[in-house]
């Protein structure tokens, strides 16, 4: 069975950081891009970071460009997201996912996560 389940997210203060995990199985995941989407109460899913299978290629939104940094380990099949800067509003649930190729289209993506909750405290 495909397995990618986040791990890693907390409660941390204004400022601080966190580095999510997700350990991946169950797929082919070195032909697969990876991604980290978010979804906070009252707002829409919102990709954060991906990183693409065929050059290694990462994307980043606006709104953690530089504070962000998304890295694959193939040979642990694991996933990372580093997390810089933090503020209230990246207050979300975090999913790992995966994907033909990289996309800001949540339905784009084929498998998901169970996620895990970043709370950053004002």
């Amino acid at each position: 069975d495909v397995q990618l389940q986040a791990s890693g997210g907390g409660l941390v203060q204004t400022g601080g950081s966190l580095r999510l995990s997700c350990a991946a199985s169950g797929f082919a995941f070195d032909d697969y891009a990876i991604a980290w989407f978010r979804q906070a109460p009252g707002k829409e899913r919102e990709g954060v970071s991906c990183i693409s299978s065929s050059d290694g290629r990462t994307h980043y939104p606006d709104s953690v460009k530089g504070r962000f940094t998304i890295s694959s380990d193939n040979a642990k099949s694991t996933v990372y997201l580093q997390m810089n800067s933090l503020k209230p509003e990246d207050t979300a649930v975090y999913y790992c996912v995966a994907g033909s190729f990289c996309t800001w289209y949540s339905y784009g993506m084929e498998y998901w996560g169970k996620g895990t909750q970043v709370t950053v405290s004002s």
